[in-house]
């Protein structure tokens, strides 16, 4: 059987460095690692200047700049220290100082962990770019890296055989059959990678029907939300069968999942459910303008368990869906986004009515916001105590904004014209009749 790279490096250095092809060995390997930390620093400083010089182009270039240069600056001490070591061994090679293959433990060893850390290094380098949009990777670098890191170690202690035939032999019951402990492993690799397969398909196809002009932005969310189930369930499939275990085995967990939804999951389930109805009844739809229980707001996000509803002061309220479907629900944009606003003003008995109501109108077209179809109204709703109390009615075709600021801009438009036209808005006036004076003296005496 051939000897593994660590009995290799224990048999040379058995034999000692003070052998000059050894203590040559051992100079490569160090002026390599030196020359790799060197040049990784060298392209730090050159990509920081690159990325600094390219700030004023377009989104799209700097970002494949970025991915091009940052994925080089990651590889940049691995393969500068595979290179130095290759040109390592040619020297000592053409130098007479190597002449068995036998000579070269060290350099293939050195070369070895450069290799898995230049590996580790692009494997999580791209999962990142992938899934830009799944944290979990960056946060498991660590941990992909010490898994690659486990198997590099007990390939070069020739632990990995022993290592797989302990897990072969290992079984545990799972139901009525009995599945080996590597199969198992082997099955969560391949389910691992089936279902980053799947998650990145999924994300890709959820971009290009997000940006379908042709599809409704419900139908959208739906037929993404639904892709990416189904996709996930073909990975979870895929993955147990490509390592042969058995799919009936997952019965129990099946009724398990059953009995679960069956007992405490209802409401989850009850609101996943309703997600999927609001998305393909259309009663609801991104954009809108609602009020529900005591959330009113604008409808930002139609997920499967749960909306975001927006309220017009920034804050956020997460309602479950259900909430959506089985209560009344005013939503102020269904089947017309627009909303009719009323300002009041008041105005003293001996102004003239009619101009008034016309300067009404007349501050009403002050805004920008206000539709011209239909056109602003103005009306002699009552007469108060104190004047005659109108009413300006007009349109708005976009309630997401908020009423206050065009209501706002509407009434200082109103008081300035009635001023400029001299009219009077009045305020309560009282006639006040004193009867006795203080000390018990009558007034009229």
């Amino acid at each position: 059987m051939k000897d593994s790279l660590l009995e290799e490096l224990l048999q040379a250095l058995a034999e000692g460095l003070a052998r000059p092809q050894h203590f040559w060995t051992l100079v490569v390997i160090v002026v390599a690692v030196a020359g790799g930390w060197l040049a990784s620093r060298l392209v730090r400083w050159r990509v920081e200047a690159r990325l600094a010089a390219a700030t004023g182009r377009s989104g799209a270039a700097v970002d494949a700049l970025r991915f091009s240069i940052a994925g080089f600056r990651r590889l940049a001490f691995p393969a500068a220290a595979m290179l130095l070591l290759g040109a390592g061994e040619a020297v000592l090679r053409a130098a007479g100082v190597l002449g068995r293959a036998a000579d070269a433990r060290l350099l293939r060893l050195a070369l070895t962990l450069l290799a898995a850390m230049a590996l580790i290094r692009l494997l999580v380098y791209v999962l990142q770019r992938v899934f830009s949009n799944l944290s979990f990777i960056a946060a498991s670098e660590r941990v992909i890296a010490g898994a690659i890191w486990l198997v590099v170690a007990l390939h070069v202690t020739g632990m990995l055989g022993d290592v797989v035939d302990w897990l072969d032999a290992t079984k545990i019951p799972i139901g009525a059959a009995r599945v080996s402990l590597w199969v198992v492993t082997m099955g969560a690799l391949s389910l691992l990678v089936t279902l980053l397969a799947a998650l990145w398909l999924g994300s890709a196809l959820e971009s290009r029907l997000m940006r379908a002009p042709q599809l409704e932005p419900n139908l959208r969310v739906a037929a993404s939300r639904a892709l990416k189930a189904l996709l996930l369930l073909v990975a979870v499939l895929l993955g147990l069968s490509m390592v042969g275990i058995d799919l009936t085995v997952l019965s129990v967990f099946g009724g398990a999942l059953g009995v679960g939804l069956g007992l405490g999951l209802q409401r989850v389930a009850s609101n996943y459910v309703s997600g999927f109805i609001i998305l393909l009844d259309k009663s609801l739809r991104i954009g809108d303008l609602i009020s529900v229980d005591k959330y009113t707001g604008i409808v930002t996000q139609i997920n499967t368990r749960y909306s975001v509803i927006r309220a017009l002061d920034g804050t956020e309220a997460i309602v479950p869906n259900e909430m959506l479907v089985s209560e009344p629900v005013t939503n102020q944009s269904y089947s017309d986004r627009k909303v009719l606003i009323r300002c009041n003003v008041q105005v003293s008995y001996a102004s003239d009515v009619d101009r008034a109501l016309g300067l009404l109108r007349q501050a009403a077209r002050v805004s920008p916001r206000v539709l011209a179809d239909p056109a602003p109204a103005a009306v002699l709703a009552d007469f108060g105590a104190d004047g005659m109390n109108l009413a300006l009615l007009f349109w708005i075709a976009d309630p997401e904004n908020g009423r206050l600021g065009v209501t706002s801009e509407v009434n200082r438009e109103i008081l300035r014209l009635f001023r400029e036209n001299g009219i009077e808005i009045p305020f309560p006036q009282r006639d006040v009749r004193v009867v006795q004076m203080p000390g018990g003296a009558d007034r009229n005496a």
